[in-house]
This record gives structure tokens, C-alpha cells and sequence, in this order.
């Protein structure tokens, strides 16, 4: 049998989703080109017994809690099954059509931290709100800052996004109003899948966090721009995100992308001693922002400035722990190009540069039935590209309240 494999979803790329076909239970599937392997099906025919209890299940927690040395020996299984001629019948009997089939969120989200990673992105936003201080707050390159967010908002790819209601307040109003967002933004990131409960007080080093870190899939923070900047003083951000954040239904394990690691910028000052070690590396990964068809931005997650190492090490260096199924996000990927801002808000420059679609229209925020959906392809092992599962919505008109 040949394998319906794709040039962007091969033997080397291997994602793990949660699907369903009519009538039958969520469970774990691996992408083969444009078909679904049920993995547990398999698994039970093909000698993979280990792994068929956690790839039944209808999230991929229970896969994501077996740890790293599991997660390395399925993916070996499966890439040594897939290749070995004897499982033919057994694999093609569990292959299903993509478009057959429904997606459904991958993880059961046990808690939501969203980071603020690339200098490019923060340098813009500064300049944009504070024309005339200091791009960058002083704490930037010292430490990945971040803020708490609200995991029961993280929906799968495709999901429709209503537009949020809550306060605003323009710098010309005397009094704030209340009503739907008029400034609502994307912000494309890349959502980062923990493994492995710790304690309490137990800090996770950088050159452990690849212990916890099973996988990468595509995301989208969606933001309300002016619910945001009223409320944002003094805490941080709260109702202008915690609305809905997009997370992609296909998850690319980290060991896939192990030929996309890379450098990340030099970093001046040099980081305190928790945010330096071996594994502190980057991801050449190339973003595409799609807004109704059409391709307005290209952000390259290579340009970020702290690690997803870094990231999970001063998540925790505090004493704060983690579950599986944490997520937590890179924050707005852009560089040091106009065409490469992953926000509308840095793309029209908060307004006052609309962005001119082929349609003839123009956008500086998101209107009711805009799509928007986020692709990206990393270097493979075989040396092409592999694909990561796109995250899309749709914006739908407010409720009433």
C-alpha cells in the first residue's frame, strides 16, 4: 500500500489531533497527508499495546501525561509501523478521509499563560503608545513577561469568535461606554503543550523544560483592542483576552521539529542565571496571517527573542506548578519588516494606516464575517518543509446583553 503521505504531512511530521466520525467516540489520530490514522486501532493490531488505553481517549492528556520517554517511543513505533509492509492491511483499515471527520479541541486545557516573546512585536506596540518614551519597559530583556489567562476560553480551530461586549474609553471621551469591541484584533503566536505534573515549589530548569514540552500547534490570541487599553492600567489585560483564544486542532510533537531549531538573538543584558542553559534555542518557523483569503502578513517565529525553554522556566521559577495539559503561548510573532507584524494592530499602526485588501476594502480592525486563519510550515528531518495545522475563525456579530 503507498501511503497517502503529502509533501507538508509526511513520515517526518506525524501531528496528533482528537477526531470523530458520526456516531463514534473522540479519540486520538495522527495525520497522514490528507487522511486521519486512528492511532489506538492500530496500536491494538500492530503491537503498539502501550499506548492504546491514553490514544482512545477524547483528549490527548492521557498520552501527554505518560512523559518524554513515551512520547519518543510512539513516535518511533509509529514511524517504524508505518514504513514496515507487513501492517499494510492494518494500517489502511484505520485511515480516514480528513473532510469525514470533526476536530475537536486536542487537550483538555488545564491552565492558559500567554507570553509577550518577540522584541519586534513589544518595540511597536511601545512605539505606538508611547511615542515619546522608551519603546521597550525597562523589565523586557530581562525576564519573558507574561500574563494569566483563562483556559475555558481556548476553542478549537474553526470555531467562531463573537465579537466581546464590555467598557471602553477613548482618550477624547469624558466618560467610558459600554458595547461591542470596535477594535478587534489578531494576534498570531504559537501555543506551546505541557506534560508532567511537578510539585509545588519545585521550579523547572531551561535544560529540563524539554522534558515537559510535548508539542507545538498554531494560535491565536484574539484581542479587543479598546476593552483592553481602559482596563489594561494598573493589573494587565483581562477582558480585552480572556473572550477566546484559537488553538489549532492538530498538534506537531517537538521532536518533529528538532530541524527547525535555531539560535535565538543575541540577548543583551545576559539573562539571570535560571534563564541560561543548554537548550535555550529558537524555532525557524514561517507564519502566513490569511484575513479573508488573502494573505497580509508573514510573520518568521525565528526572530523570537526568548525560548519556550525560557518561557517554561520562569513560568515556574517562582514555585508555581504545572499540570498536564497546561498551554502556554508565545505571544504576537513579528519582525523586524512591515509585512512580517502578526497584529493589526501593529499592521495599520493602530488605525491610522489601513490595510488595502484585493477586494477594493480596507481593514484596521476586524469586521463581523471576517476570516481569519493562520498557516505555517517548518524545516523536516528529510530536508522539505513540513506543514503545521492551520487555526482559523470567523468574527461573529456581538450578543445582546
Amino acid at each position: 500500500m503507498t501511503l497517502p503521505f503529502t509533501d507538508l504531512y509526511g513520515i517526518d511530521n506525524l501531528p496528533y489531533a482528537i477526531a470523530s466520525k458520526a456516531g463514534h467516540a473522540p479519540h486520538v489520530v495522527t495525520r497522514v497527508g490528507d487522511h486521519a490514522l486512528d492511532l489506538a486501532g492500530l496500536a491494538a493490531k500492530a503491537g503498539g499495546e502501550a499506548w492504546v488505553d491514553a490514544w482512545s481517549q477524547p483528549t490527548l492528556n492521557a498520552f501527554v501525561a505518560q512523559g518524554c520517554p513515551a512520547w519518543s517511543a510512539a513516535r518511533e513505533w509509529l514511524r517504524q509501523t508505518l514504513g514496515d509492509a507487513s501492517f499494510e492491511d492494518a494500517v489502511a483499515s484505520h485511515l480516514h478521509v480528513l473532510d469525514e471527520l470533526t476536530l475537536h479541541l486536542p487537550i483538555e486545557v488545564a491552565d492558559y499563560v500567554d507570553f509577550y516573546a518577540s522584541e519586534h512585536h513589544a518595540t511597536n506596540v511601545g512605539r505606538i503608545f508611547r511615542p515619546d518614551g522608551d519603546a521597550l519597559t525597562p523589565n523586557w530583556k530581562h525576564l519573558p513577561i507574561g500574563y494569566h489567562g483563562r483556559s475555558a476560553t481556548v476553542v478549537v480551530s474553526g470555531t467562531d469568535i463573537v465579537r466581546p461586549c464590555g467598557q471602553r474609553k477613548a482618550p477624547t471621551d469624558a466618560e467610558p461606554t459600554f458595547g461591542p469591541s470596535i477594535r478587534l484584533d489578531i494576534e498570531a503566536e504559537l501555543g506551546f503543550v505541557v506534560g508532567g505534573d511537578t510539585e509545588i515549589g519545585s521550579p523547572v530548569s531551561v535544560d529540563n523544560a524539554g522534558d515537559h514540552l510535548f508539542g507545538v500547534g498554531l494560535f491565536n490570541d484574539w484581542s479587543a483592542r479598546d476593552i483592553q487599553a481602559w482596563e489594561y492600567v494598573p493589573l494587565g489585560p483581562f477582558l480585552g483576552k480572556s473572550f477566546a483564544s484559537s488553538l489549532a486542532a492538530w498538534i506537531t510533537p517537538l521532536e518533529a521539529l528538532e530541524p527547525a531549531n535555531v539560535a535565538v538573538p543575541q540577548q543583551v543584558p545576559t539573562p539571570l542565571p535560571y534563564l541560561q542553559g543548554e537548550d535555550v534555542f529558537g524555532l525557524d518557523i514561517d507564519i502566513e496571517v490569511e484575513l479573508n483569503g488573502e494573505v497580509v502578513s508573514r510573520p518568521p517565529y525565528s526572530t523570537m527573542y526568548w525560548s519556550p525553554a525560557q518561557m517554561l522556566a520562569h513560568l515556574t521559577v517562582n514555585g508555581a506548578a504545572i499540570r498536564t495539559g497546561d498551554l502556554f503561548a508565545s505571544g504576537t510573532v513579528s519582525g523586524p519588516e512591515k509585512d512580517q507584524r502578526g497584529s493589526l494592530l501593529e499592521l495599520s499602526w493602530s488605525g491610522k494606516e489601513p490595510i488595502h485588501l484585493a477586494d477594493g476594502s480596507t481593514r484596521t480592525f476586524l469586521q463581523d464575517g471576517d476570516v481569519v486563519t493562520l498557516r505555517a510550515t517548518a524545516p523536516a528531518a528529510g530536508g522539505g518543509r513540513l506543514g503545521l495545522g492551520e487555526v482559523t475563525g470567523r468574527i461573529a456579530p456581538a450578543r445582546a446583553v
